[in-house]
């Protein structure tokens, strides 16, 4: 019972970020930025994925769908949302239920060192996606 506001309140924010659109013109100007840059902006249409999973593992699953459903489901940027889905981990999530359930409020360290690994854990996916699954 004392976890139930730490769930309410991630997936209240959650269902806000998706539905104001925000994520949307998160990834329209990560798009422009990147092809600034003149690199393949091939991996940005599965980057919602990947910036949902510290969140929330069901959010970053409807991500991963919309990923597919974009393009298609073989589609680089939906291989690459695939491989996200296994490559972080649902930091808040873990922090808010994990250490919420036993009583632990100074995390200290943790969501640090937990969004540092995610990052990683992204940086790593879109290198194996690019290795594995060549852009054509």
């Amino acid at each position: 019972m004392r976890i139930i506001p730490y769930l309410v309140g991630i997936l209240v924010g959650i269902a806000v970020f998706r539905a104001s659109g925000a994520m949307g013109y998160l990834e329209s100007g990560l798009t422009y930025i990147v092809g600034l840059t003149g690199l393949d902006t091939s991996w940005v249409p599965a980057l919602p994925t990947a910036l949902m999973k510290p969140l929330s593992g069901s959010g970053a699953r409807a991500m991963m769908l919309d990923a597919m459903a974009d393009g298609k489901a073989d589609s680089f940027a939906g291989r690459l949302a695939c491989i996200f889905q296994g490559a972080a981990d649902t930091t808040f999530f873990i922090v808010a239920v994990y250490f919420g359930s036993v009583g632990i409020k100074k995390t200290r360290y943790s969501i640090p060192a937990g969004l540092i690994a995610d990052l990683f854990g992204v940086i790593a996916a879109i290198a194996v996606a690019y290795l594995f699954f060549p852009v054509k």
